[in-house]
């Protein structure tokens, strides 16, 4: 039995008009699946299907499962029968909006549904004439629950974008098995230099497993710019891929062996001092700090 898998990166350009924008994404996922037989799982990023941005989450918003882009997901998924990480779409609930991230089997299953769980609040102050503001919870409610995956013989650990800021989230799901993590991500170009790379990387190696990232293609003529860079990275946190700015379709093997190889060699969870953390903790907590 293999302990590779093939996965694809769909950087894709994202437009007011969610037809089309789920249309390039199944056709997408189609000529990668017919020039890629071995394709076995395509991820796709955050707010694929409609723009990015805290007005437009109300017009946007669609049920789970049963909206349009979710049902084009489920067909394709089983149509080509792979696995697809359908990046995120703003889903409503009666009168609440989320940030989610739904996951489809080989047989157009939904086998996972992350909510955000850390909601994207940025207040850059301006340099130069510049300068960010944005509050996802201005108009999103934060998940609650972590999401594990079976994907093979894998458990992989779904994030979306700012949750990957946490690193007790993805010791969590170390904790829990996963040996990879996605993160769909419409990262904002202003932080992209300095913390893109960079925190797959803490992820990968605080964790030992691979990090997945996609985003969307980046227009520099939007309203909330994307970084791109879709990006893998490996247990050794070494970048194994990356995509540049723009529309990029990826297909990259991975080999699960080297989640185990890693672990052994650097055995750091072998390693952890339990009982001085333990012990820190309850002296924290008396001062009233954690």
């Amino acid at each position: 039995m293999t302990n590779k898998l093939t996965l694809a990166l769909l950087q894709l350009p994202v437009t007011s008009d969610v037809e089309l924008n789920v249309r390039r994404a199944v056709d997408g996922i189609t000529q990668l699946k017919t020039n890629n037989p071995t394709l076995e799982l395509a991820i796709l990023a955050e707010s694929f299907n409609a723009p990015y941005g805290v007005e437009h989450f109300p017009k946007y918003a669609e049920t789970v499962p049963n909206g349009p882009t979710c049902q084009a997901l489920s067909r394709v998924s089983k149509q080509l029968g792979i696995y697809i990480i359908g990046g995120s779409i703003i889903e409503r609930e009666g009168d609440k909006l989320y940030n989610t991230c739904t996951v489809w089997s080989p047989a157009g299953k939904l086998i996972g549904k992350h909510r955000k769980i850390h909601l994207f609040t940025i207040s850059i102050d301006p340099v130069n004439g510049g300068g960010v503001q944005f509050d996802e919870a201005a108009a999103l409610t934060a998940g609650s629950e972590v999401t594990v995956v079976q994907i093979n013989q894998q458990k992989v650990g779904i994030g979306i974008c700012h949750d990957k800021r946490f690193e007790e989230l993805a010791r969590i799901y170390r904790h829990m098995g996963c040996s990879m993590i996605v993160y769909p991500s419409a990262f904002c170009i202003c932080q992209g230099p300095m913390h893109w790379k960079l925190l797959q990387r803490a992820r990968a190696t605080d964790n030992q497993l691979y990090v997945v990232t996609c985003s969307p293609a980046r227009d520099n003529m939007s309203g909330y710019v994307d970084y791109g860079h879709s990006m893998i990275v490996d247990p050794w946190a070494r970048v194994q891929r990356e995509a540049g700015e723009g529309c990029e379709l990826i297909v990259e093997e991975i080999d699960f062996d080297m989640v185990e190889d890693v672990r052994r060699q650097i055995p750091i969870y072998k390693q952890r001092r339990t009982d001085v953390y333990t012990k820190v903790k309850t002296e924290l907590s008396k001062l009233n700090i954690v």
